[in-house]
């Protein structure tokens, strides 16, 4: 190995520590090996990682909680204003323009900002047909 003398501010040695206490590396060389290493692999194609166990510490120290957006989508519970918005889209775009604007007058107040938008998804329907 090369060695190489890398400087940085305190306030990020301290945040390095800190997930090495935390033992997501076993020390500050890892980590920073780590990190050279992961992002020559995300910058150059071909590259492929020397560090012995770079696969697992990827898996654990970037490890995601969080779904993916697409589960988020599938598992979401649409709104009130949402199924409205269905609706009257639906109505509109099978010429039902009348219901559709009957859906806005019963289910939002005229002045709300949601009203005017269900009004400009009729429009917008109704606009497509004429061209």
């Amino acid at each position: 190995m090369v060695k190489s003398t890398v400087r940085f501010p305190a306030e990020v040695i301290e945040r390095v520590q800190a997930h090495t206490d935390e033992g997501e590396f076993t020390n500050k060389s890892e980590f920073q090996r780590f990190a050279v290493e992961y992002l020559l692999t995300e910058l150059e194609d071909d590259y492929e990682p020397t560090l012995t166990q770079f696969d697992e510490i990827r898996e654990n120290a970037l490890e995601d909680d969080d779904p993916e957006p697409t589960e988020l989508i599938q598992t979401a519970e649409p709104s009130e204003f949402l199924r409205t918005a269905s609706r009257v889209r639906q109505c509109a775009l099978r010429g039902d323009v009348e219901t559709a604007y009957e859906l806005i007058d019963t289910r939002q107040p005229p002045e709300s900002p949601k009203a005017m938008l269900l009004d400009l998804i009729v429009q917008g329907v109704t606009s497509d047909e004429t061209e």
